[in-house]
């Protein structure tokens, strides 16, 4: 037979919305099945139905990045040379820092990267078909173009299939984002539509919730609208963060400086100070070791770590350490509505009846004031309780389709006692909800009294409503005038965001038959009333939305959901004002590209409903495109490509899909918008103490460089001021620990009030470097090098005096080495005090408030009177001790460079409140 093919959104393929005998006949199948020797003949041709995954094993790929890293590289040369150099410890120190520094990582984001996994994990294991011309089960990943599906309720579907028997509710929450199930059936063809919006296709990965149908599979394992997705994902792949390009960038620049320093010392040491080439070629290679900061990608790590483990306790949990960082510099937040911005509960607002609208309580509250009293409240309670699926547990907790659940829960507080089991004994008829004609109706005995009760969107009920209650249990006539004041009533619900439902019924003539059609059933109705719903925003997501708004940060609501729905939920919470652009997802489909920017850079308060998976990845691919750092929320299998796309992917913990929590980077343990803001501020923060970790470490390469090019300028008349191995204690032995402590800084004030950095910003910048290398190293040098002169001088030392092994001056000139070391950790002590804000004053943010910098300087000072003070240190480190007098000299120097900074700092502040300088931002 000849095979019509469609290329679509399922690829080359039997086109699925033509007719069900022309696709039979394309299948070469029939209304039958398949036979067995057919199925399997297929199963060749086509392969199983599952999702693959492109390559295989991941890990071994991510531990190597983690050693290949810029930084890494750098301090593995950095070990190498000191390894050639005959320094064999410190090459040693240097790679257990990097192997740590690696595996420390490496652990942190295991758990990342497996989202074609989780999408495997929506097809299920068994499938019903009919082959041979009878039913059986049978492996889903067997399933074949062809094979005859039976779907039941509770079934997941495991192929993308078109139906050709029946009628099914069929959850496609996982695909479409949409939380309330959609009716499938034969009867409802469409053609020349979205496959996803087809209501004669069902789809691989969604639930049967009620119903029982037969259709034919067109499309397995990857060409699936499940596939498709899993193939989005995979294209998709992981880019740089901002850090990590960033430190890369460092890591080169850290590089040149060192290399460019150790071989212009080599010629001037050979040259002008009179040093063997040897000496020259080990002192530079340990001026390069020392300028390579050994710390700084534990630090990095370290910070990031710190910021994941308190976004655990807040209830974000961070899969790679970079995201946090990335987090800090978001400018865009894509955001879904439903679950993320509101509570994700369907709640009853209030009631409206011919008395007047009243508000409702929640389930298990007393009665409304006045519920009692109004019989068509009365009539209204009772009939959204009869007309209703939901049940209630054994601890009395309701149960069942959101709506349903809320309208129970409603009954309740207007006073309906709720008794499921009371319900269903009563119940004489029932027709289920149809998606098509939007109502629902029961038939029921009550107190001798048989009624129909029916509900649904007041466009379809109020036409076959005759009559309209009175407060006090009489009825009126339902007349045009009457009629519009309920339309009234439901279009300014509409306008609030509300899902409003009409509620109604009739009684039955005793002893006439019961109606066995809903066309009987559902005329000459009473319209008792109306019900407004609304899935309430969260209490903490106004006040979040405020610090976005504050801070620089753009929102914009991206959902399935209704526009109207979407808009009203915007504008409470204070995403949008009063007229915000409402994009529906047809209208962005027809958008050229050229289009869609200038719509996201027109317009600042955008909602885009309807969304689909392409449509996400488009509009965070035109954010990203404009430079924006872009957030992204989801909780469906429909979202695990944008997800992927956006530098950071925002997954919901509890509503959200398995794919999507392995999709993303980021995941809400409690669903709540302001936990992004909480995320947006550990990023800031992280960052900031980064940049102060970088200063710091920065400030010392000037009193590290200082002792050799006074050597090297004296020509060997000024004895070197530090020795090779001091240098190396100072840079690996006392510098770490405080340098960690920083990333443990609390953030400063107004952090959440500068706007976002941009994406190229670099985080090194021109004033950092003027104030670590110009501005605090002077300072700690000059502060060194007094320190040195003071001793060498007070002994009656003239420059070009011996001071080598044997001398008279070697005693005093090794106690001089020792004062220029100590010197560099008092200055060092200064430095991380003035590196702990750029703008703000230390007393700001507490002296004491780091209590971890107070324990790294305390250690650094015990192990500074380690290598003076013990014999075993002073024979390998060349030093001497010290008397009262020359530590005493020392004291004021961590004051002194500290004093410095501040007044520096406040200066800058002054500066900015006269308008000459921007306050926000940092200053370094």
């Amino acid at each position: 037979m000849g095979e019509t093919v469609k290329t679509g959104r399922t690829g080359t393929a039997p086109d699925p919305e033509e007719r069900v005998e022309l696709l039979l006949r394309d299948l070469r199948t029939s209304r039958s099945g398949l036979s067995s020797r057919e199925a399997e003949r297929r199963l060749l041709h086509h392969g199983p139905n599952e999702l693959r995954r492109r390559g295989g094993r991941r890990w071994p790929k991510e531990l190597a990045r983690q050693v290949t890293h810029p930084l890494a590289l750098l301090l593995w040369a950095a070990a190498a040379l000191a390894w050639v150099a005959g320094i064999a410890t410190v090459a040693v120190a240097i790679v257990v820092v990097i192997v740590v520094n690696a595996a420390f990582a490496f652990v942190q984001e295991a758990q990342a990267e497996r989202a074609v996994e989780a999408l495997a994990a929506y097809l299920p294991h068994r499938a019903k078909v009919v082959r041979d011309g009878r039913e059986e089960e049978v492996e889903a990943t067997r399933l074949v173009p062809g094979d005859l599906l039976v779907i039941e309720e509770g079934d997941r579907v495991s192929a993308d299939a078109r139906l050709i028997d029946g009628g099914v509710e069929i959850d496609l929450s996982s695909l479409t984002g949409e939380s309330v199930p959609a009716y499938r059936s034969t009867s409802l063809a469409d053609t020349g539509v979205p496959l996803l919006q087809a209501r004669d296709l069902v789809f691989s990965g969604t639930t049967c919730t009620e119903g029982e149908a037969r259709a034919v599979v067109f499309a397995t394992g990857m060409r699936t609208e499940l596939g498709r997705i899993a193939a989005l994902s995979e294209r998709v792949g992981r880019e740089e963060s901002p850090l990590e390009a960033q430190v890369r960038k460092v890591a080169w620049l850290i590089a040149l400086i060192a290399v460019a320093i150790g071989a212009a010392f080599t010629p001037v040491a050979v040259f002008a100070a009179g040093l063997s080439l040897d000496q020259a070629v080990v002192f530079a290679v340990a001026l390069l070791v020392g300028n390579v900061p050994e710390g700084l990608l534990p630090v990095i790590t370290l910070s990031l770590a710190i910021g994941v483990r308190g976004l655990a306790r807040r209830g974000a949990v961070v899969k790679r350490l970079s995201a946090v960082e990335t987090l800090g510099s978001t400018s865009v937040i894509c955001t879904d509505k439903t679950g993320t911005l509101t509570e994700n509960r369907m709640r009853v607002a209030s009631v409206w009846t011919g008395a007047g609208e009243q508000p409702v309580g929640g389930a298990g509250e007393q009665p409304v004031g006045g519920a009692t009293g109004d019989a068509a409240v009365r009539a209204l309670a009772a009939t959204v309780a009869a007309c209703n699926n939901a049940r209630t547990d054994p601890g009395g907790d309701v149960l069942g389709d959101p709506t349903e659940v809320a309208l129970l829960e409603a009954a309740g507080a207007l006073g309906e006692p709720l008794d499921p089991a009371l319900r269903e004994r009563q119940r004489r008829r029932h027709f289920h909800f149809d998606p098509v004609l939007k109502l629902m109706s029961t038939v029921d005995e009550r107190d001798g009294a048989v009624r129909v009760h029916s509900k649904g969107a007041p466009e379809a009920l109020l036409p076959l409503c005759t009559a309209v209650a009175e407060p006090d249990g009489g009825t009126v006539p339902l007349t045009p005038v009457r009629l519009r004041r309920v339309e009234e009533r439901v279009d300014a619900y509409a306008r609030q965001g509300m899902r409003v439902l009409a509620v109604a019924r009739r009684d039955l003539e005793p002893g006439r038959p019961l109606p066995d059609r809903r066309e009987e059933a559902e005329r000459g109705l009473t319209l008792l009333g109306l019900t407004a719903m609304i899935d309430p925003p969260r209490p903490q997501v106004a006040d979040a939305v405020a610090h976005c708004r504050a801070a620089g940060i753009r929102i914009i609501v991206v959902t399935g959901d209704h526009p109207l729905t979407a808009a009203a939920i915007a504008r409470q919470v204070g995403i949008t004002g009063d007229r915000p652009t409402v994009v529906n997802g047809e209208d962005l489909d027809a958008m050229s590209e050229d289009d869609l920017d200038a719509l996201l850079r027109g317009q600042r308060e955008l909602i885009f409903s309807r969304s689909s998976p392409e449509a996400k990845l488009r509009i965070a691919d035109a954010l990203r495109a404009e430079g924006h750092v872009v957030a992204m929320t989801g909780d469906g299998v429909n979202d695990a490509p944008a997800l992927r796309r956006a530098d950071i992917g925002v997954a919901m913990g509890r509503s959200g899909t398995d794919v999507a929590r392995e999709a993303s980077t980021v995941i809400l343990t409690d669903d709540n918008f302001a936990t992004i803001v909480a995320a947006v501020r550990a990023g800031r923060r992280g960052y900031d103490n980064i940049r102060k970790f970088i200063c710091y470490i920065f400030a010392h390469s000037t009193p590290e460089i200082t002792p050799a090019v006074v050597f090297a300028l004296s020509g060997g008349a000024v004895p070197l001021p530090l020795t090779v191995l001091q240098l190396l204690a100072f840079d690996v032995g006392t510098e770490t620990l405080p340098a960690l402590a920083l990333g443990r800084e609390p953030a400063e004030p107004g952090l959440m009030t500068r706007p976002p950095r941009k994406r190229t910003e670099n985080i090194i910048r021109a004033p950092m470097l003027l104030r670590a290398w110009l501005f605090l190293g002077v300072i700690c040098a000059a502060l060194a090098m007094s320190g040195f002169f003071f001793v060498l001088l007070r002994t009656g030392w003239h420059p070009g005096d011996p001071t080598g092994p044997g001398e008279p001056l070697h005693h005093a000139y090794r106690q001089a080495t020792t004062m220029t070391f100590l010197g560099m950790i008092t200055g060092q002590i200064g430095t991380a005090f003035a590196a702990r804000t750029e703008r703000a004053s230390l007393r700001s943010i507490g002296f004491f408030s780091n209590r971890l910098l107070l324990w790294g300087i305390a250690f650094e000072l015990a192990l500074a009177a380690l290598f003076i003070y013990a014999p075993p240190f002073q024979d390998l480190l060349g030093t001497a001790a010290l008397t009262p007098a020359m530590v005493a000299l020392t004291v004021p120097f961590p004051f002194v460079v500290w004093g410095a900074d501040e007044v520096r700092r406040l200066l800058l502040r002054r500066r900015a409140a006269d308008g000459r300088t921007p306050p926000e931002g940092p200053a370094a």
